[in-house]
């Protein structure tokens, strides 16, 4: 008899529990959301990419003569694909040599009267400097939209992030910890800031029975199908087609959709997002323990390299553990000998922005603002699950694994 393949999850998300489902009880996720993160209120979206939808056209409405938003060069392709939809101009910022966030340099040179907005981003729960972000946006009359769509729970100096900004946006979507399969979550320091998110979203969200119908389903089968008995068939098997095809940026995930859905987010999953918000602190806390001492082994191998936040006094969250290797060649070697091995790794993303093909048109100028450190993190950046399935035995052949690569070189 054949033993049946153990995938592990590329994140540490949350996993839902049949209680979660029930179609009754309290919808009142910002609420709960308000008082988890401790702000007056927040307002719920589908995603964190309508999030930041939402955020752009207020900004618009209060700056009509500003066009343009800066954003790291290695982010999420989702968010080039807002900014264009918003009719905006984006503006790449290279990344720093040391750090996960924006190069400061490379930030103050691009920063204009043009400048509508700046998006400081905490990539893979690690915390960004916003304070150095924010300053020098200020310095042009810029507002600065805190990116957090993949740290919920992370702070600093014992505040959540997300309010170091004008507007901060997190993502529910799986994977990235408390899940409505999609949703998004946005929230401001200042209650008129709030107030002008809220018209905006009053004025172009609808309801839409379809894509709640649809999102529903899908939340459904999350529930039924992230547990380690069914993750090779949902996630596993599909990522070594795409790997068989040398697909990367599919196996990465890094294929969406053009058109970005908008629309309200529906009473049964904020039902259920309330129950799981109940053990999401919990979650992040056994999660941190674990990557502490997964971390400290990673670290001690010649060569790699545990990514921190770049933040002072920040605490940010685990859902990877991010390392760079020494070189390109070491990361790719890495991944296409052990990608489809079942052990959690996966890249945050494949490329810059302007190196996708798909995403390039959208960038206009931009595609040519230079982006060579941030070119050398798409090229070296690995990330590890940091989710409990991931056993010790596991992590100790992906140990072992990595020992034998840096010892090559």
């Amino acid at each position: 008899m054949t033993s049946a393949r153990i995938t592990t999850p590329p994140t540490a998300g949350l996993p839902l529990q049949w209680r979660d489902l029930w179609p009754w009880g309290d919808a009142q996720l910002d609420r709960a959301l308000a008082a988890w993160l401790g702000v007056p209120g927040v307002l719920l979206e589908c995603s964190g990419t309508s999030a930041l939808m939402v955020a752009l056209r207020t900004l618009q409405q209060l700056q009509p003569t500003r066009g343009e938003v800066i954003v790291p060069a290695y982010t999420c392709p989702l968010v080039a694909m807002a900014v264009a939809q918003c009719g905006l101009q984006i503006r790449l910022c290279d990344l720093a040599q040391d750090s996960l966030d924006m190069d400061a340099d490379a930030l103050r040179g691009l920063l204009s009267a043009q400048t509508l907005a700046v998006l400081p981003t905490h990539l893979a729960g690690r915390v960004a400097d916003v304070a150095l972000a924010r300053h020098c946006a200020q310095a042009v009359g810029a507002y600065v939209i805190e990116d957090a769509a993949q740290a919920l729970g992370a702070r600093v100096n014992g505040h959540s992030v997300g309010l170091q900004g004008d507007v901060g946006l997190f993502s529910m979507a799986v994977g990235k910890g408390l899940t409505t399969y999609e949703g998004g979550v946005l929230v401001a320091r200042d209650a008129a800031m709030l107030a002008a998110l809220r018209a905006t979203h009053q004025a172009t969200v609808r309801v839409s029975r379809w894509w709640e119908c649809r999102r529903s389903a899908e939340l459904l089968g999350y529930a039924a199908l992230f547990r380690p008995a069914t993750m090779d068939a949902v996630y596993g098997a599909p990522l070594r087609k795409s790997l068989a095809r040398a697909d990367w940026i599919e196996a990465a995930g890094d294929d969406f959709d053009a058109q970005i859905p908008q629309h309200t987010l529906g009473a049964w999953r904020r039902r259920v997002g309330v129950r799981a918000l109940a053990r999401l602190a919990a979650h992040w806390q056994a999660a941190e323990q674990q990557a502490l001492r997964r971390s400290a082994q990673l670290a001690a191998l010649p060569g790699i390299e545990v990514v921190g936040d770049a933040a002072a006094q920040a605490q940010g969250i685990w859902p990877v553990i991010a390392l760079r290797m020494p070189n390109q060649a070491m990361r790719d070697a890495l991944m296409q000998s052990h990608w489809a091995s079942g052990w959690g790794l996966s890249l945050p993303f494949v490329h810059v922005l302007p190196d996708y093909a798909q995403y390039a048109p959208l960038l206009g100028a931009a595609r040519h603002d230079a982006a060579w450190q941030a070119r050398d993190w798409a090229q070296r950046l690995v990330a590890v699950s940091n989710s409990a399935w991931l056993s010790d035995a596991q992590f100790a052949d992906l140990l072992q694994a990595l020992q034998q690569f840096t010892q090559r070189a």
